[in-house]
């Protein structure tokens, strides 16, 4: 199996691109369900209809260069990783902008086209950690060599070329040769970016205008890699290292798949990092394994479903959650809804439960 990028540690000059999600499972637990969860409301009915959407549209400005704390990069050797029991196929997307609920956000387009891998590798998620405090901060796409790379939305070019990371120009920059998109649109009053990065080529210059769908480069290894693929993130508020969210939050799922978040945490609430959990499909039998973020301090948490971790594209249907905590096995029913984010809260002996987090505030939402 192709390795893939290492990536930013946050601190002491350390970042690292590892990302994890869905292996495969090699057999079937067998263990009880505690009785002892706490009851658990019941799962709120969604709204049949696609609310109307509003997007804000802020000024376009260049983008604000990484300030010289930022970690700086390194690169190492991955292990082999397990198989990964997902299909090769995936049906059209959902166009975008588009939200079945206020909560949601899918307003971006896949940055690789449907003639190609253009899925997040599993292993190389937002927010995973192979060594202490080593986090990544986007997800990696393992398109071939040559493909063409495209904006996710409209929006200006605020960055092309070499050095985005470590000074104008610098061809060892971690990034490699890297575009950034200020999009003309936003998320609750702020702006939203989105980076390509370690392309082998850049089709377009700083300044230009682009619209989603439009090429701006070619997938390659450029920067700190072991292999081809396209870094992908998304940013918001400003365009800065610390300022990045899950990208499988914002890029629109297959047609009839949707999005697994979840809050993972102790007994005592405390979020558990590194947690491996097992989402069992019970209509088809397949399997994946997720992984909470590893490091909180190097990823942000969506601001209404205050995730740790992030599933996407798995197809709609009935799912059975396991967590294996101090030594007990837990599960839990869990329906994936088609265009959805779906949700869960685990909280250690006190079981699962399917309620989401208080509404922060008036939540717009988003339109074309």
């Amino acid at each position: 199996m192709k390795r893939r990028l290492i990536f930013w540690m946050i601190g002491l000059g350390l970042a690292v691109a590892v990302a994890f999600g869905v292996n495969a499972i090699p057999r079937e637990p067998v263990s009880p369900t505690p009785g002892q969860a706490d009851p658990v409301p019941e799962t709120p009915t969604p709204s049949a209809t696609v609310p109307e959407v509003s997007v804000y549209l802020p000024q376009t400005a260049e983008a604000t260069l990484l300030p010289g704390q930022t970690p700086t990069p390194f690169r190492f050797v991955f292990p082999t990783q397990a198989a990964v029991p997902v299909s090769a196929w995936r049906p059209p997307l959902y166009a975008v902008p588009f939200a079945l609920t206020e909560h949601d956000h899918f307003y971006f387009a896949r940055p690789i086209g449907a003639n190609e891998r253009n899925w997040p590798d599993p292993n190389y998620r937002y927010g995973g950690v192979f060594f202490e405090g080593v986090t990544h901060s986007g997800v990696d796409i393992p398109a071939a060599l040559g493909a063409p790379v495209l904006a996710a939305g409209s929006g200006k070019v605020v960055w092309a070329g070499y050095g985005f990371f470590s000074g104008p120009e610098s061809p060892d920059d971690p990034y490699g040769l890297a575009v950034v998109v200020h999009h003309d649109f936003g998320y609750k009053g702020e702006d939203l970016f989105t980076l390509y990065a370690h392309m082998s080529q850049v089709d377009v210059i700083r300044g230009q205008y682009v619209t989603a769908g439009d090429q701006v480069g070619l997938v390659g290894e450029t920067g700190f890699t072991t292999g081809v693929h396209l870094h992908f993130e998304v940013r918001i508020g400003e365009n800065f290292f610390y300022r990045t969210t899950n990208p499988e939050l914002w890029i629109a799922p297959p047609q009839g798949w949707g999005v697994l978040a979840a809050r993972i945490m102790g007994t005592g609430g405390q979020l558990l990092p590194s947690q491996r959990f097992v989402i069992r499909n019970l209509d088809t039998g397949d399997s994946w394994v997720g992984i909470t973020y590893g490091n909180l301090e190097g990823t942000n948490q969506d601001p209404y479903y205050q995730e740790n971790v992030v599933v996407g594209d798995l197809p709609a249907g009935n799912y059975k959650i396991e967590i294996s905590y101090l030594g007990v096995l837990w599960d839990w029913p869990l329906e994936i809804k088609p265009g959805q984010v779906s949700y869960f809260q685990f909280r250690g002996r006190n079981g699962f439960f399917n309620e989401v987090p208080p509404t922060p505030g008036p939540s717009p939402t988003p339109t074309p």
